[in-house]
């Protein structure tokens, strides 16, 4: 095909060739590069194409030669694109060809490869099946072949890095006894990192011990005398002539500088809160004091204790209402003071937040947290209690007590607190090191209190104060109304008034004690109702009235009160051992305060009373020692269950003491019983007294009037009611009825009470009637008086009613007696003694009717 030449340009980028020697143009030449670029597009190579094979000479042509198309040109490079496309088809096809044959060869390789590697790795696994079978197998030999290789290479360990260590600790001793230096140590003291320097730390303390046994010249021996021993240095002169460095100095020097860079690093990383940098300068000064440096110095240069040894001067202030209210007893106590409270509560924070800082920093937590804990409660916590117990001392015996019931109520609470925190161990609760160091730290704060009978000690002479108190205006009262003995039984009562008269000095003797505070001298003065101490010393001037002697039922749940609180602060402070004899103590006090000073003193006073008013003749006997026997019967009920209820469970310990506890208390209750006995005993005989005493002022012509023959005089008196002296006698009973309702409480006693005195009212009545002649109009008045005095039998409560309804119907029949015709006499006669009446009562009463020497009376008296 002749060649062509053609000039083409396109933005297509096929490589262009012309060739000069042909009249047409030659069309471009291209390659597999040309189909491979990015930005090929089919037209454009199709226009090139195009364009390439049209001759420049006919392009510029004239126009009307555009119309004369000639394709063989186009022909021709279509031609010559086609045939370059068949070969660059053929070439590519042809490498095709290659990459393929290429590819299955290097697969063919890959399967050998992998084929190899897979017997291989079928091998590997054999042997370890077979050695893993081997060193786990059943029987014994392999158990055994396995822990020998095991301790064959912990043992060639060991020993290479004893040999090691040797190697170096021999080159540093060489180093330090024949040129004074420690120049490895210092270079591996200064590479840095806490291996290092335990390293370091470990040899330091190594050349010691062997400084004090082959350079004895530099250890001075006790007595001065430095000893030489022949061998490695072969003998003192050859010592004298090879020793020139003084190996201990050099040594401790060197440790000294060491120590101190630790813990100069250590105060850094803390300031930095860098805790692994603290793990580590503490892990290395524990091999060299046990870590008694480190934790020194973080406990002693921790800021709380540095602020708070600021403030350990700062007195102890507070309300001074709540002071007052804390010595008042009847005041419920304000709680724990405020300072030892807000330093409970910071303390709490600081431990709690430092224990996280501890278990972090030092590899030895445990030790740490105790040395901390110890400095917390041995210093901040103790002194601020001292003092605070110190000020609470000033004001009264009963605020030391409550605040150091408050105090250590909130710091068992602390405790509490930081055993469930954890501490170190959170969240888990507090380890059992942590645990016991805590209880021993709550122990020994409070020992200087409890130790022995210190505090039973304190609490018996608040009680003892507290009550003398109280009763002091009482025991004034009853020992001016004793006077000097007349009597045996007035003898026998001095023992009593000696000791009202021994427990008002003794509260006289202690308001006077420079001991007692002004506070307290202030509070025992108001709850004895007094404005100074001199008017208690003064006791003739002191004023008292009535009520100062009365017995209260309001002072006894006072006194109880305090007792209760102090068996409750006490089962709470010194619960223990000790219980059942601290209980015996406040037994004791009670039963001597309040049964022997209190209710024995008043019983008697009423007694007293009572018995005087026995031999009352010419003016109505006074029973205003009446309403004191409510009061009294309601203290002892208090007292009673007080004492069962709470004091002898509580005494269940120690069956001893609990069995002196239920004599002595049995004793006390039944004496004072029998003086409740004793009086009403003595009441009522001066009833009967008083009413035997109106009774004889009956007149002889009450029951025998005289024959009147007018009618209308006769029914005049016959229209009485009754007699004047059946008028006094019911007029007095009655009087005497709602004062012993309101005196004594409803029940069996008041029964008994009545019942008592209305079979002797009846016995006087009996006596009464058979004193008298009766005539048929007097047996009518009989009859109305005996109608009254049945009223008066018919007393009291339900249970009284009763009884003076069975002994006041009989007595009715006296008056029947006395009114019956002499016919139907012997009938009625019968009757009452088939009811039990005595004959010689039935006798008396029926001679006294008028018409007694009649025949039919005679009749009936023959009969009895």
């Amino acid at each position: 095909m002749p060649g062509t030449t053609s000039t083409s340009s396109s933005n297509s980028q096929p490589p262009t060739v012309y060739s000069g020697r042909s009249v047409f143009g030659q069309a471009p030449t291209f390659d597999l590069e040309t189909f491979s670029n990015r930005d090929f597009i089919v037209k454009d190579f199709v226009e090139t194409l195009s364009d390439s094979a049209v001759p420049p000479n006919r392009k510029s042509g004239p126009a009307n030669q555009a119309n004369a198309f000639d394709p063989k040109p186009l022909i021709r490079t279509f031609e010559n694109a086609l045939n370059r496309m068949v070969e660059i088809s053929g070439d590519l096809e042809h490498r095709e060809n290659e990459l393929s044959a290429a590819v299955r060869r290097a697969e063919v390789q890959h399967g050998r490869a992998m084929q190899s590697a897979k017997t291989g790795l079928d091998e590997a696994m054999a042997k370890f099946e077979s050695l893993d079978s081997s060193l786990s197998g059943n029987d014994q030999n392999s158990v055994t072949r396995a822990v020998k290789i095991g301790q064959k290479l912990e043992e060639l360990d060991r020993q290479r890095i004893c040999a090691h260590d040797t190697r170096f600790l021999i080159q540093c001793w060489l180093e330090v006894s024949e040129r004074g230096e420690l120049f490895l140590l210092e270079d591996k003291r200064r590479q840095g990192g806490g291996e290092s320097k335990v390293h370091c730390a470990k040899i330091a303390r190594q050349l010691l011990k062997i400084s004090q046994r082959l350079d004895q010249q530099s250890w001075p021996q006790a007595n001065g005398v430095s000893i030489h021993v022949n061998g490695v240095n072969g003998g003192p002169n050859h010592n004298k002539k090879k020793r020139r460095h003084n190996t201990r100095e050099l040594i401790e020097k060197f440790s000294e500088t060491l120590e101190k860079d630790l813990l100069k690093s250590f105060d850094e990383f803390y300031r930095r809160e860098n805790f692994d940098g603290m793990h580590e300068c503490a892990k290395v000064l524990y091999d060299f004091n046990s870590g008694a440096s480190v934790i020194g110095a973080f406990v002693n240069q921790h800021q709380f204790f540095i602020d708070r040894s600021q403030l350990i001067t700062e007195e102890v202030g507070g309300d001074p209402e709540s002071w007052e209210r804390l010595a008042d007893p009847d005041a419920q106590p304000s709680g724990v003071e405020p300072s030892l409270q807000a330093l409970i509560e910071e303390v709490k924070i600081v431990v709690q937040e430092e224990s996280t800082i501890i278990k972090r920093a030092f590899p030895y937590a445990e030790q740490v947290m105790t040395k901390f804990l110890q400095r917390v409660f041995q210093q901040s916590i103790q002194q601020r209690l001292e003092m605070v117990l110190e000020k609470a001392n000033t004001v009264s015996s009963l605020a030391f007590l409550r605040s150091l019931q408050a105090a250590r109520s909130a710091i068992s609470t602390l405790i509490d607190d930081l055993k469930m925190h954890g501490l170190i161990e959170s969240p888990e609760p507090a380890s059992p090191q942590i645990t016991m160091v805590l209880d021993q730290q709550f122990d020994d704060l409070f020992v200087p209190y409890f130790a022995g009978s210190t505090y039973i000690e304190r609490e018996k002479r608040n009680l003892e104060e507290l009550y003398s108190s109280l009763l002091f205006k009482f025991t004034i009262f009853h020992s001016r109304r004793r006077k000097a003995p007349t009597t045996l039984m007035k003898s026998l009562a001095k023992s009593g008034s000696e000791m009202l008269a021994s427990a008002r000095d003794a509260y006289v003797e202690r308001l006077d004690s420079s001991d007692l505070a002004p506070a307290q001298k202030k509070m025992l003065l108001r709850i004895a109702g007094l404005k100074d101490a001199e008017s208690a010393n003064a006791q003739t001037e002191i004023e008292v009235s009535s009520e100062d002697g009365v017995l209260s039922t309001t002072n006894a749940k006072r006194m109880l009160k305090w007792l209760a609180e102090a068996v409750g602060r006490g089962l709470e402070l010194n619960g223990g051992n000790e219980t059942a004899r601290d209980i015996s103590a406040l037994l004791h006090i009670l039963i001597t305060n309040m049964a022997e000073i209190y209710l024995e003193t008043a019983l008697d006073a009423a007694n007293d009373l009572a018995a005087s008013q026995e031999t009352a003749t010419k003016s109505e006997p006074d029973l205003s020692y009446i309403p004191t026997l409510k009061p009294a019967i309601t203290t002892m009920h208090l007292l009673t269950t007080f004492i069962q209820t709470i004091l002898l469970p509580l005494a269940t310990s120690n069956i001893s003491i609990r069995k002196e506890m239920t004599r002595s208390t049995t004793q006390t209750l039944e004496s004072l019983e029998n003086k409740v006995n004793t009086i009403l005993q003595h009441t009522i005989d001066v009833i009967l007294n008083w009413t035997s005493r109106l009774l004889s002022n009956q007149k002889k012509t009450d029951f025998r009037p005289r024959d009147d023959p007018t009618a209308v005089v006769q029914n005049t008196y016959t229209d009485l009611l009754q007699t004047q002296t059946c008028q006094a006698v019911s007029t007095f009973l009655s009087r005497l009825h709602p004062l012993f309702l309101t005196s004594l409480t409803p029940g069996p006693n008041l029964t008994a009470f009545f019942t008592e005195l209305a079979i002797g009212f009846r016995s006087l009545l009996l006596t009464h009637f058979q004193k008298f002649q009766v005539n048929a109009t007097g047996g009518i008045m009989v009859t109305k008086d005996l109608t009254k005095y049945t009223e008066v039998l018919r007393w009291g409560v339900e249970g009284g009613r009763e009884g003076g309804e069975k002994d006041g119907e009989p007595i009715m029949e006296i008056g029947h007696l006395f009114v019956v015709g002499s016919e139907v006499l012997g009938e009625r006669v019968r009757g009452l003694r088939e009811k039990g009446w005595e004959s010689a009562v039935l006798r008396g009463v029926v001679g006294r009717r008028e018409d007694a020497g009649s025949v039919g009376v005679q009749s009936v008296l023959g009969m009895l």
